[in-house]
């Protein structure tokens, strides 16, 4: 697939929105239409872990650099902390990532604290959408969560790439297969709402061959369908995944890679997409 000419996305007319205990996001309107007749995008998943490393370094540099290497467009990024604690420095980890790369970006908080002092910022943890075309529109979605356990979100993202618009759904599903099995049902009663292109993500905490994953086969392309050795978890030594990148029927898969490196638990994913207009 031709790669095309980077183009320039940041402008005075970029607006920002932070919502209270929800999160944070950068877009922009409509870009004008690109006439040319193939529609090619590069997308990524990846769990960051707070940018924290096998090796024990926190390093958000690392993880930009990842992203700017691999020529990404649009990236899905779970387990991101905005002001969390000082396990991440108390940054707010999507604007900086978003600030190294010059792309716009959205987060969405699915857990939500109150500030350690007085006055200062909200303590949040979640997803976030990177991307070097404009976030027409966002939403999240609360999943639901059995019993006490952690709550999970599918962030809602609408993208104009070259005129086109890209539904981008990204998630970090819970850890037990009784849950996964009712938020997966849910992210795809979710996405059906959304007409033309969609890609969903994330990191789904289940292997192919889990009963809870058969809807998202029913209804969604794996990326990696042909390569089921593409493990992701642990980064050291992968013997399992449980990352993923779906699109839907519209949209043509071409080149995919599983990315090797030590700057998070999970390794990162890509795939070269071509959208219908």
């Amino acid at each position: 697939m031709k790669r095309r000419k980077a183009i320039q996305i940041l402008n005075a007319g970029l607006m920002v929105m932070a919502l209270n205990g929800f999160g944070t996001t950068t877009f922009a309107e409509d870009d004008e239409t690109d006439h040319e007749r193939e529609v090619e995008v590069k997308v990524m998943s990846y769990n960051i872990h707070h940018a924290e490393g096998i090796d024990g370094e926190l390093n958000l540099k690392r993880i930009a650099r990842i992203i700017k290497d691999a020529d990404t467009d649009i990236v899905g990024l779970q387990e991101v902390d905005n002001h969390w604690s000082e396990r991440s420095d108390f940054q707010d980890q999507a604007k900086e990532l978003a600030r190294h790369l010059g792309m716009y970006y959205t987060y969405a908080a699915n857990l939500d604290l109150e500030p350690t002092e007085e006055g200062g910022h909200r303590r949040q943890y979640g997803t976030a959408v990177l991307s070097k075309y404009p976030i027409t529109d966002f939403k999240n979605y609360p999943l639901t969560k059995i019993g006490n356990t952690e709550q999970r979100g599918l962030l809602e993202t609408t993208i104009n790439v070259k005129g086109t618009s890209l539904h981008f759904y990204n998630t970090h599903l819970a850890l037990t297969s009784a849950e996964r099995e009712v938020q997966i049902k849910e992210m795809i009663e979710i996405a059906e709402q959304k007409k033309g292109n969609k890609v969903l993500m994330g990191d789904l905490n289940a292997t192919p061959e889990s009963t809870e994953m058969k809807p998202m086969y029913d209804a969604y392309a794996d990326a990696f369908a042909k390569t089921p050795e593409a493990y992701t978890y642990p980064a050291e030594n992968p013997s399992k995944r449980i990352d993923y990148i779906f699109t839907s029927e519209d949209i043509e898969i071409e080149d995919t890679e599983v990315i090797s490196t030590p700057a998070s638990d999970h390794l990162p994913l890509t795939a070269e997409i071509e959208l219908e207009r």
